[in-house]
């Protein structure tokens, strides 16, 4: 089994300005420090499919590249993406600001014997020092950043006919995923009683396709895979502490009554602790035009 190898990079200038949307709080404060575990048990992977379906969009192949394509999963959490690509024998390098996402993601990597660089870093630690790439993903984590200088950085690493891919999931409405708008409301009514405690930032969904138009990755195309699972309602509860608005530590002592409360809502929708529901897992593809 061949290790993970794991790179920190040299500390930044205090006087470099940082490209987070906000930070994450106080001095030192880790959002998803608390979260970690129950991302790994809660958070829905990406399907292979989809992940194939975009390195045969950029032709990331061996035979069409001439060697191992070169992926930068930045904002790895617990290397979802970086594992996935891994499979496809890409040369997959993982960057996460967050050691303890970095370490559920090195351990998955050691358990699935895949051979993946690790850096300790964020969006702000984008350098020439990482080499180049023929894709950049990130899963869930775009929306951290501050985006137009994220997008500036990665115009410096990413190969000429290489791209950004932005991985997300969502629950569209049909039947199975009533059970999703009674999981929303719960969350809610406790993110609205902890929200001093973290500051806005931008929404997960909002706006991406505008910012990455006015960048040098502004042909976009979406590359979508729609799956059905039973999930168990233990499982949704993790998803929900694996947020940064309901982690552990935003929650406290209020952490056993929503977790109550999740419980009570999702019950309905639960069959022998088991909730059917509808996934749609969707890439977006962000290359230079022409």
């Amino acid at each position: 089994m061949t290790r993970p190898t794991v790179v920190s990079l040299p500390p930044r200038s205090p006087t470099g300005s940082s490209p987070l949307i906000a930070s994450p709080g106080p001095p030192g404060r880790r959002p998803f420090r608390s979260a970690v575990p129950f991302y790994v048990a809660g958070r829905l992977d990406y399907p292979s499919d989809l992940i194939a379906d975009v390195a045969a969009a950029l032709q990331l192949g061996p035979l069409e590249l001439g060697r191992p394509a070169r992926v930068l999963d930045l904002g790895c959490g617990p290397g979802f993406l970086a594992l996935g690509f891994a499979a496809l024998d890409c040369a997959v390098v993982a960057m996460d600001p967050e050691p303890e996402m970095l370490d559920a993601a090195r351990r998955a990597a050691d358990a699935a014997g895949a051979d993946i660089e690790f850096v300790a870093g964020g969006s702000e630690d984008l350098s020439p020092t990482l080499g180049r790439f023929d894709l950049v993903t990130m899963g869930r984590s775009f929306h951290w950043m501050d985006r137009e200088k994220t997008l500036v950085a990665l115009d410096a690493l990413v190969e000429p006919k290489g791209g950004i891919a932005l991985f997300r999931d969502g629950h569209p409405e049909c039947p199975e995923n009533d059970w999703h708008e009674a999981w929303r409301q719960v969350r809610r009514r406790y993110v609205a009683k902890t929200r001093h405690l973290a500051p806005p930032r931008v929404d997960p969904d909002s706006g991406h396709e505008d910012v990455l138009e006015r960048s040098a990755f502004s042909d976009l195309e979406r590359l979508k895979q729609r799956y059905r699972r039973r999930t168990s309602v233990a499982q949704i509860v993790d998803r929900a502490l694996s947020m940064s608005s309901c982690s552990p530590e935003r929650l406290g002592a209020d952490r056993a009554s929503f977790e109550a409360e999740l419980r009570a809502a999702l019950a309905p929708y639960a069959s022998d602790g088991m909730i059917e529901e509808t996934v749609e897992a969707e890439a977006l593809l962000a290359r230079r035009p022409g």
